[in-house]
This record gives structure tokens, C-alpha cells and sequence, in this order.
């Protein structure tokens, strides 16, 4: 037998009694070994090959930063969104709310599910609206300095001097142009994608109805969002509750009655144009070359500072979006205007299928692919595979001279030469 200690090994004879190697023996986590105690006192240490090393309490993986990253997936049109929640956990909590209802138990609601504000998100609510008018600030006067191409006929963006030469337009002439775009001179809609939702004083109260959709305004989904969450605008009043809504399975047995929505102040349109981008770019004037580089780093960052007040707002506040098109409803429940005109809405009668909204439903990204040089050759569609992408903003501010988070950085595949043309084919 050999005995480990941090002196030497040393040999050692065993004369006791033999070792037990029987099956009843293998149930022991590890057999012991008798052995006498050596003349020479040292620490020795029995090493078994059935006992796994301990590890140390105090010992944190090492956190390793992505390198690459996948470029988000284009979702198919002809398929419907995949659920956020599991459509297995969504069953299993409609079976406890209808159990709970056929035994005449109330459902449990917590604010903001019950039609309470959350004071702690109130002020995030107005940090958000805050943050989107400098957004949109910002964005109009950086359009003036940085140039952008949109598609005639798909939703495709490009932030060069020039558009792109990658075949991939999606549009309804395509086919005759073999994938290739049609550029023209991008607006701000094409940056800031316009997501629009129905303003309700109530959220809670009645659903608005096809033939009714026109007595209700509509405005930014993330303006809706921030009004719901304690924002006060005069132009857009909600209703405050100051008793819980109570409700039965999907009944609400108690919504305290319906209440006529007041008359709206009449006050100037200066504010109201500071929460959308119609005509953005006309009410702010080209920056100087010595401001471009402050407004696109406050741009920048009024950008992830509107994201994140979303993300946190949305895991409390109901939000729907349409698993078929990109309608969006900031709501306990969605409406029931017939508008939607993507896969199989004849089935439905045009009606949308509502499910649980994601962040980039209601404030999305619009990635375009990643220029490193805005005056340089365009993008090509054999060196596809060696370009990046990030958000639109995030693209024209690069180029504007703010810092780039490191989230998109991964994205945006920094760290990859692009080779010409010739080189590609020699790569594996």
C-alpha cells in the first residue's frame, strides 16, 4: 500500500485483517482502509477513487464574455408568435382560477392587477416619459448629421451613404427585382418604430368594440403604458381607483360601475408633440458639429434608460400583442377590433389572438446590419456571414461618436476582419 503525505510516499506492508470487497461493502460511500500509524509523525492523507473532490464555498465562476453572438431570427409570417409562457403553465392556471370559481373563492389580485397604482413604479413611469421625449429629441436632430436608407417596399433600414447590396427584401415585388431593395431617404418612423395603442380612461372598464374604435385616440404604446402607471397628462386622463377590482374566475364581479370619461383640458398641443415623432425632424433644428458627439451619447442613453423602465413596467402592467400581427394593447385584456390581416385571419373573422407582450413587441429594436465605415463600399451578400447588426439607434449613434454598450457589442461581431471578396472563398 502506498500512503500520500506532503513529505513523500511511503511504501507500507499490511498485515491486519483482508479487506471486505463483498457487494454488501459497495453500498458505503468509501471502504476504509485500516493502516498503522507510521514511526515518523506526518499528515497523511487516504486518497479514495469513489469520492468526488469538495469544492470551495468561497469559489465563483469565472464570468466569460460572449464573443459572438446569433443575429435575432426573422419569424415566419406564416406561423403564429410563440407564447412567452409556456401554453402548459398558461392551462394550468386557468384550471386553478376555474376550480377557485366553481367553489365561489375570489381571485387573488395584487396592484397592479387589481386597478391599484404601485406607488414604487411611479416614479420609473416618469422617468420613462422623461427619457422618450429626449429620445425622440434626439433622434430628429442626429437624422440631419447621419444618413439613412429605408425600403419602399419592406421594413428594411440602413444606416451608410449608401443602401446595401444583400438580396433579402421581402417585399410584394421582390421576386421581379431578385431580393433587391429599393432605397429611399429614411424618417425617423423608420428608426423609431411607431407602435400605437388605444388610450382607454378606463382599462378595466367596457372592451372597445369594432363599430366604437373610432371614439378612442390612438397614441405611443409606451405613452399608454406610462399614463396606466401613474403618469398624469390633462390631454389623456385615466381613471385612479381607490378600491380593488374584484374578480370570479374571468368575471369581475366589482369594478366600481362605469364612469363617463371627463372632458378633455384644452390646453396647447406643445406637450402632446413632444410624446410622438410625427414631424420630429421639422421642430428640431441640425445640431453643430461640436454638439453631435453630446447629443448622441445623451440619445444613447435615454435609449437604455427607456428600455429598462419598460422591461421593469411590463413585469407588473398587462400588456397584449397580437400573435399574428404587431398589434399591441396595454390592458388587463385586448379589444376586439377586427383589423388583423396576417395568417389565417379569415378563420378568425379578422379578430386578434391575444397573448402575452414581449419588451421588443412594444418597444422594438429594428436591427439593420453594421457598417463600420459609413462612406465606405456597401455590403455585399456573399460576405453575409461576416457582418453584425444592432438596433437602428444604436447604429446612428455609434456613428455620431457615443460609446457603445457591451450588450450590442457581441451582436455587432466588432472582433471579426471582413475579408474581400476573393478571401471569402478560402475561408472555411
Amino acid at each position: 500500500m502506498l500512503l500520500l503525505s506532503p513529505i513523500g510516499v511511503y511504501p507500507q506492508s499490511i498485515a491486519s485483517n483482508p479487506i471486505d470487497f463483498s457487494a454488501r461493502g459497495s453500498y458505503a460511500l468509501a471502504f476504509q482502509i485500516p493502516y498503522p500509524v507510521l514511526k515518523k509523525e506526518c499528515s497523511t492523507r487516504l486518497l479514495c477513487f469513489n469520492q468526488k473532490p469538495k469544492q470551495r464555498a468561497n469559489f465563483k465562476k469565472r464570468h466569460v464574455s460572449t464573443q459572438n453572438v446569433d443575429l435575432p431570427p426573422v419569424l415566419p409570417k406564416k406561423k403564429k408568435k410563440p407564447y412567452p409562457i409556456p401554453f402548459k403553465q398558461i392551462q394550468e392556471a386557468a384550471k386553478k382560477d376555474k376550480k377557485l370559481a366553481q367553489m365561489g373563492i375570489e381571485k387573488h389580485l395584487d396592484p397592479p392587477k387589481n386597478g391599484l397604482l404601485v406607488p414604487a413604479l411611479v416614479p420609473v413611469a416618469h422617468e420613462v416619459i422623461d427619457n422618450w421625449k429626449l429620445l425622440i429629441k434626439g433622434l430628429a436632430q442626429l437624422l440631419h448629421v447621419v444618413p439613412v436608407f429605408a425600403c419602399s417596399e419592406c421594413a428594411a433600414v440602413h444606416v451608410a451613404s449608401a443602401g446595401h447590396n444583400i438580396r433579402e427584401c421581402s417585399g410584394p415585388t421582390s421576386s421581379q427585382r431578385r431580393g433587391s431593395h429599393l432605397w429611399v431617404k429614411g424618417t425617423i418612423n423608420d428608426v423609431l418604430v411607431p407602435v400605437e395603442s388605444y388610450h382607454m380612461y378606463d382599462p378595466f372598464g367596457r372592451r372597445i368594440k369594432h363599430e366604437s374604435r373610432f371614439d378612442y385616440e390612438r397614441i405611443p404604446a409606451v405613452v399608454e403604458l406610462c399614463v396606466q402607471a401613474g403618469v398624469e397628462i390633462p390631454e389623456y386622463p385615466c381613471r385612479r381607483r381607490t378600491q380593488p377590482v374584484r374578480m370570479m374566475g374571468k368575471r369581475v364581479i366589482d369594478r366600481g360601475g362605469y364612469v363617463k370619461e371627463p372632458d378633455k383640458a384644452t390646453l396647447s398641443s406643445s406637450p402632446l408633440a413632444d410624446l410622438d415623432t410625427l414631424g420630429a425632424c421639422e421642430r428640431y433644428p441640425p445640431p453643430t458639429p461640436e454638439e453631435v458627439p453630446k447629443i448622441a451619447q445623451e440619445t444613447m442613453d435615454a435609449y437604455e434608460k427607456v428600455r429598462w423602465g419598460v422591461t421593469k413596467l411590463m413585469r407588473e402592467y398587462t400588456v397584449k400583442a397580437c400573435g399574428y400581427c404587431s398589434e399591441v394593447h396595454v390592458g388587463p385584456w385586448g379589444h376586439s377590433v377586427k383589423l388583423c390581416g396576417e395568417f389565417k385571419h379569415q378563420w378568425r373573422d379578422g379578430k386578434h389572438g391575444w397573448q402575452d407582450a414581449l419588451v421588443e413587441e412594444l418597444f422594438p429594436p429594428n436591427y439593420v446590419w453594421h457598417v463600420r465605415d459609413l462612406k465606405g463600399p456597401p455590403l455585399t451578400g456573399n460576405l453575409k456571414r461576416f457582418y453584425g447588426k444592432a438596433p437602428a439607434l444604436v447604429e446612428i449613434c455609434m456613428h455620431s461618436g457615443a460609446r457603445v454598450p457591451k450588450c450590442y457589442k457581441a451582436m455587432m461581431r466588432l472582433d471579426i476582419i471582413v475579408p474581400d471578396s476573393q478571401e471569402a472563398d478560402m475561408v472555411a
